[in-house]
């Protein structure tokens, strides 16, 4: 996995994983891995979520906004 460059410094996410039709995401205080794939997301919002995490910037904000329980 990615490390998640946090630019505004206040995200939860520590690092991801781009593919194809998803994006995995782990969070700070967590173990677990979470996916976000076409299939439950949406590819609208995984896209998003794929070009924020490339940024390194609003990825947590966007998750707890628009698919915080879509994921796999």
């Amino acid at each position: 996995m990615e490390r998640y460059k946090n630019l505004s410094g206040g995200s939860g996410v520590s690092s991801f994983e781009i593919g194809s039709d998803y994006i995995r995401v782990r969070f700070e205080r967590s173990i677990k891995t979470y996916q976000y794939s076409y299939r439950k997301a949406g590819s609208y919002h995984v896209e998003r979520m794929k070009g924020l995490a490339q940024n390194g910037s609003g990825l947590n904000s966007y998750i707890k906004t628009y698919v915080n329980d879509l994921y796999d």
